[in-house]
């Protein structure tokens, strides 16, 4: 059973809930201006957790078919038979429950979104079948991250900071369009979308600066919104330079090292901001 668990685990890059847990918790320490309640903390985690396993086992199981004639996916889990359909429907239907019970602990209102902000994430997975914004539907779906850790906290919406979700928002949609450049040539002849796919992948690269260049001052404006300090903005700093980083070492000509900028750079990120976030309101005056 653990094998199996491991597999499951890594058919849906477990790893990279790195990108949308800090956000969460970032949403929650602006809510409290501070460490929230420890069981609070808990079911932010266990609700990011159930949300982006529910979600991305759902992508595995809808993209199946593409993912087994696409040279680059077909020893995922699911097309090379490490797992069957019934265990992969069944981690998602348990980390479905599990996000759903982790908001039911939390408070009314972070339930009451929960659907929208679960379906979104689902649908998602869908969009690539027919439009080139799918990159912008996941960055919605991510959006939610620091608002349901912003409502986990405050229970309400009064002095939410917009600004940081549109960030997430650009941020997400800058490297999904990127990543989308190692399959532009097959979502092409599958008839699948995306900005690489439609628009060639030197304007999906452009497209993506510019939203990467957005979700920069959109970041740097949730820390004056929310009068964070010299930390926050030395977190910042660092942001820039990895959003920069990754633009300069994949290019639409060598995506060779696309895993370094997706993962490295982009879960520095997420890290980044949460913790200058966290040593800004811990040392503010």
């Amino acid at each position: 059973m653990w094998k199996k668990v491991t597999i499951l685990l890594e058919m849906i890059k477990f790893e990279h809930t790195v990108f949308a847990l800090p956000f969460a918790l970032m949403g929650a320490f602006l809510a409290q201006r501070g460490l929230p309640a420890v069981n609070v903390f808990f079911w932010v985690v266990l609700a990011m957790v159930g949300a982006r396993t529910c979600a991305m086992g759902f992508n595995r199981i809808v993209d199946r078919r593409f993912d087994a004639v696409n040279p680059r996916t077909a020893d995922r889990a699911l097309p090379a038979g490490q797992v069957s359909l019934f265990e992969s429907w069944l981690m998602v239907v348990l980390a479905g429950m599990l996000f759903f019970f982790a908001c039911f602990m939390l408070n009314p209102l972070t339930l009451n979104i929960a659907p929208v902000a679960l379906g979104l994430a689902l649908f998602y997975s869908l969009t690539k079948r027919f439009t080139w914004l799918c990159h912008l539907v996941l960055g919605v779906a991510l959006a939610f991250s620091p608002l349901g850790g912003w409502l986990a906290v405050a229970a309400s919406l009064d002095d939410y900071p917009w600004v940081l979700s549109l960030g997430v928002l650009f941020w997400v949609a800058g490297f999904d369009c990127v990543y989308a450049c190692l399959d532009a040539d097959f979502d092409r002849e599958a008839g699948l979308f995306s900005m690489p796919a439609l628009f060639g992948r030197r304007n999906g690269f452009r497209v993506a600066v510019t939203f990467h260049v957005l979700a920069f001052l959109l970041f740097t404006l949730t820390g004056v919104q929310m009068g964070l300090n010299f930390w926050f903005y030395a977190g910042i700093l660092v942001t820039g330079g990895a959003l920069f980083y990754q633009h300069l070492i994949v290019n639409p000509r060598d995506l060779s090292r696309i895993q370094q900028s997706f993962f490295s750079m982009n879960g520095l990120i997420a890290l980044t901001l949460f913790l200058s976030t966290w040593i800004a309101l811990a040392t503010a005056s």
